[in-house]
Parts: structure tokens; sequence; C-alpha cells
């Protein structure tokens, strides 16, 4: 083997002790990038092995240009995500109280992947080239890294960066809930959302006074107060569902993280709050769309959700339900009780139990049916924004005639008539 080589596999050894001696950042290169770089290194020093030299680097390529990002990008983001013990513990201690060996550990870790983060490509191909006596160096993928929310990658050390690093993990968490804002409880645990619905709070026009309660509860949520949980009942097609999903677009950057908890997976309640009580972000569990049958579970679970049982209710999580229901608890006549009956000696307890069931939210927002002067106010709101231009009396003249039409008058109907209008005038 030429001397040239044997110095390249001398410098490449080095960047495997540094990979191997991650304490805590390890996970960092645990996914398949980083795997098919360690498989990269790990083959260019088997002097035995130099056929399989490229095939290694092409897996490396290829799952780089899957993810669409530079090696530099990959790297670092993975490293604001990763989910670990310093991750964690930064997140509900100030930096100074964290034991001063976890901190030496993650400076350490953090110089190490400063290392490997400038690594660049071109020297990975170089080193393919050397010692697999290649005529030419292979392609290199390359892509110029993309903004930060942090600035420490341009320190000259990294372990500068950690206090910065710390208040990141703070602010946006680790893990998925630094690379979701939206999820789903689904088959006993939580799912990211990849694609969340983009609706924000200025395209919603109407119910001035509700939308301004519901904000101001999720500020107090926000800025680490106790925040009541929320009902908002009315009318269909009112936007109950779209207000809670566009806080969750307005408040993002603050922390705000949005779980939908559909009602079959109530039960799952206690567990999904243990989930978060350690957490750092401000949550929002959202169940759209909410009525009870009798007996049923998912009832009781929310029940114990809002009255509190013997486990504290974390004070970062509020419950913000949607229902066309005033009274959540379908009641029949058959149960009211009559004098006649033997059954139940305190029939009309359980009657008011199922009653009372929608006070036991702390903040309860009405939705009245859109009158007309509400519809149209909503119909010149959302045309504004979609740049429709046409005369206010076509216009009002064409959205009363397609509330008449379709679904009545709502915020929805609102919507879908705004989009067929976008959509034939932009077609003409």
């Amino acid at each position: 083997m030429s001397g040239l080589a044997a110095k390249a596999i001398s410098a490449i050894i080095g960047y495997r002790q540094q990979a191997a001696s991650l304490l805590l950042f390890h996970s960092v290169l645990e996914d398949e990038v980083g795997r098919a770089f360690l498989q990269v290194l790990e083959i260019l020093c088997d002097r035995n092995a130099p056929e399989t030299c490229l095939p290694a680097y092409s897996g490396w390529f290829q799952a780089l240009a899957t993810t669409g990002k530079g090696w530099q990008q990959h790297l670092s983001e993975r490293l604001l995500l990763d989910e670990n013990v310093f991750a964690l513990q930064a997140q509900r201690l100030p930096l100074p109280e964290l034991p001063d060996s976890l901190l030496a550990a993650a400076r350490h870790d953090l110089r190490v992947l400063q290392k490997l983060y400038w690594l660049q490509p071109q020297q990975l191909s170089q080193w393919v080239q050397t010692v697999c006596q290649l005529p030419q160096a292979p392609v290199v993928w390359q892509l110029e890294p993309e903004p930060l929310p942090v600035s420490f990658v341009n320190l000259p050390d990294w372990a500068d960066g950690l206090s910065e690093l710390a208040h990141h993990y703070q602010t946006q968490g680790t893990g998925q809930f630094a690379q979701f804002y939206a999820f789903r409880w689904q088959w006993g645990k939580l799912e990211g959302v990849a694609h969340p619905d983009p609706v924000r709070l200025d395209q919603l026009a109407g119910y001035d006074d509700s939308k301004a309660k519901l904000m101001q509860n999720t500020e107090f949520l926000l800025s680490g107060y106790r925040a009541l949980n929320v009902l908002l009942y009315g009318s269909r097609g009112a936007g109950k569902s779209s207000l809670v999903k566009a806080l969750l677009n307005e408040y993002r950057d603050r922390g705000l993280r949005l779980i939908e908890v559909s009602k079959a997976n109530l039960v799952d309640l206690p567990a999904i709050l243990e989930q978060l009580r350690a957490r750092s972000q401000k949550f929002i569990l959202f169940v759209d769309d909410l009525s009870f049958e009798e007996d049923d579970e998912a009832f009781k679970a929310l029940k114990v959700v809002l009255e509190g049982s013997i486990t504290e209710r974390p004070q970062n999580v509020a419950v913000y339900a949607t229902s066309n229901r005033r009274h959540l608890v379908r009641e029949f006549f058959a149960d009211r009780p009559r004098p006649s009956d033997a059954d139940e000696l305190q029939s009309w307890d359980t009657v008011q139990e199922k009653l009372s069931f929608s006070d036991r939210f702390g903040l309860t927002l009405t939705f009245e049916p859109a009158d007309q002067p509400t519809y149209l106010q909503i119909v010149h709101h959302l045309a504004a924004q979609a740049g429709i231009r046409l005369p206010d009396d076509e216009l009002d003249f064409r959205a009363k005639q397609w509330a008449t039409r379709h679904n009545g008058r709502s915020g929805r109907t609102a919507r879908q008539f705004i989009n067929f209008l976008q959509a034939e005038l932009g077609v003409r």
C-alpha cells in the first residue's frame, strides 16, 4: 500500500475513534445517513476489502440524496433534534444546575460532532479514490447548508455554544416534539403530522369575542399559568375546529404543540398526560366533535382529566374540545325518572350529572349560527384574501345564492363558495 493510502487510513481511523467516543449524542449518527457514513469509514480502514469501497460510498451518497440535504445540514439538524439525557434535563433545569460531568460530556460530544461536521464530502471522495486506487474520485453530493435557528455552528469551538443549544432544547423541544408541531394519538403512541392544516387566525372572520377569549387562554398556557379547559360548541361549519388549529400556526414558535385525540382514544388520556408532563413545550389536547353515549368509557376518562384525580394535571396541558351539542352526553326521555320507577333511587342525580358535564370545562365558548350580515362579512373577508375582485352587490348576490342552494349560512359555506369562485374565475 502506498504511503498516501496509509496516511489516509490513519486519518480515517482518527475519525472513526472520534465517532465511537460520543457519550451522549451517539444517536445523531444512528439514522440511515449516519450508519452509511460510519460504514464508509469502516470499509476504508479494512485494507483487505477495497472492492467494497464504492458500494459503501454509493450507499452514503444515496442516503444523503434521499434527504435532499448536504452532510453539514443533515448532521446539524440531527443534533438539534436529538433526544438524550442532556437534552431532556436541559429542558427542565437551568444549565448551572446540571451535573458538571453531564456538562463536560456534552462539551466533549459537541467538539466531536464539530469535527465530523467539517469533514467535507470531497475529502471522503478523495479517500475512496486513494484507498481503492481508483482512476478518479467518485462524484460528490454537495449542497450549501441552509440557515439554522442557532448560531453556535459558526463558532470556532462548538462547546462554547452549549448554553445556546440548551436554550434551543428548552424552547423547541427534542425528538418528535422538535420535528413536528401537530400530532395524532393512534395505536397507543404519538404520530407526528408532517403537513398540518395551514389555516391562520387572520383568515377567520366573525366570532371575534370567542376568538379573543380563546387566544387569551392560550396565552395563559404559554406563559406557564394553569390554563382553563375549553369547550367550543355551536352550529356546524362555524369554524370551531379551524380556530383551534389556527392557534398552532400562531403560537408554534413559542413552544405550542397540538395533539388530536379521537373520542375512541380518550381512554388513553392518562398515558398521554404522563408523556407530556416533563416536557417544556405547552400542549393542547384537541378533541373534535365531542359527544358521548350512556356508559361510555371515554366519558369517564375525560371526566377524570377535567375534574382531576389523585394525579395532578400537568400545568403545560389544556383540553380544547369542539361539539355541536351544549350537553355532551346524550339524554333520552326514557332516562328521566318516573314515580313508578324503582331502579335507581337517585335517578335525577344521574340526569344532572349528564347534563352538567359540559360545565366541567372552565371556559365555554358559544358559536351561534351565522346570520346574513355575519355570513357576508366572512365572504368579503375571504374574497379579499383570495384576491377576488367583484362588485360588492354581485359578490353578495352570488354568496346568498350559494348558501341557499348548498349548506346554509356558515363560515364553512363561505369558504367553499370562495374556493369555487376562485377556481371559476381562474379557469375563465
